[in-house]
C-alpha cells in the first residue's frame, strides 16, 4: 500500500522543518594558539583544558580542533593517564 503524503499548503523540507532559504552563519572556528609538537603527553597543562571536571574528554564540536589535532591529543590524554600523570 502506497505511503499517504501530506499535502499540506505550508511547504516542508525532507527534515520536518518549514523550508527556508536562510542558512545558519557558520560556527567560527578557533585558532589553533599552539603547535602540534606542544601536544604531548608531558603537557598536563595544556590537556587539562580539553578534559572536563569529571575527566571526559571534549569532542571536536567543543574544542573546535581539526581532525588530526584531535586523534592526537586523544592519544595524548590517554597516555597521560597512563602514567599517572592526570586523572
Amino acid at each position: 500500500m502506497p505511503r499517504k503524503t501530506n499535502l499540506s499548503s505550508d511547504k516542508r523540507s525532507r527534515r520536518g522543518r518549514p523550508a527556508t532559504r536562510e542558512r545558519r552563519p557558520p560556527r567560527p572556528k578557533p585558532k589553533v594558539d599552539f603547535t602540534a609538537d606542544a601536544l604531548d603527553f608531558k603537557n598536563t597543562n595544556l590537556l587539562r583544558q580539553f578534559v572536563t571536571d569529571q575527566g571526559r574528554i571534549l569532542p571536536r564540536k567543543y574544542t573546535g580542533l581539526p581532525a588530526h589535532y584531535q586523534r592526537r591529543l586523544n592519544r595524548a590524554i590517554k597516555r597521560a593517564r597512563q602514567m599517572l600523570l592526570m586523572k
